[in-house]
């Protein structure tokens, strides 16, 4: 139990470093979209649908690479919560639009990673 816990917490931690170093990135557009975290969860569901893939098919990964990668490195890598946060700040912003926009987009293009994810890996 103990090394699953600091596997995980590993994982996170790398995770959460790539996720801020890739937030300095100058993506920021005129309109508020957040671009950065839409960016950020698209990679993060592709890279979660890659390792769930390669696990299916490869039934010799270890579980604890498995386990570092998919609850560790991508949970602290994508930004759900910061996600819900920017969504709420551009309705209460009166951004109706963006907002509705963003979220649309966040969701069907992180279910699209997903998928390819997936799909990649099983070929």
């Amino acid at each position: 139990m103990f090394l699953n816990c600091l596997t995980v917490a590993l994982g996170g931690g790398l995770g959460a470093v790539c996720r801020y170093l890739f937030g300095l990135l100058p993506l920021k557009t005129n309109s508020g979209f957040p671009l950065a975290t839409m960016i950020i969860n698209l990679l993060g569901s592709f890279v979660i649908g890659l390792i769930v893939g390669f696990a299916q098919k490869n039934s010799n990964l270890n579980p604890k690479v498995i386990m570092f990668i998919k609850v560790g490195f991508c949970g602290g890598f994508t930004t759900f919560s910061t996600f819900s946060l920017e969504s709420l700040g551009l309705f209460q912003s009166g951004s109706y639009l963006i907002a509705i926009l963003y979220m649309t987009l966040s969701f069907v293009l992180c279910l699209a990673g997903t998928a390819g994810g997936l799909f990649l890996a099983s070929r």
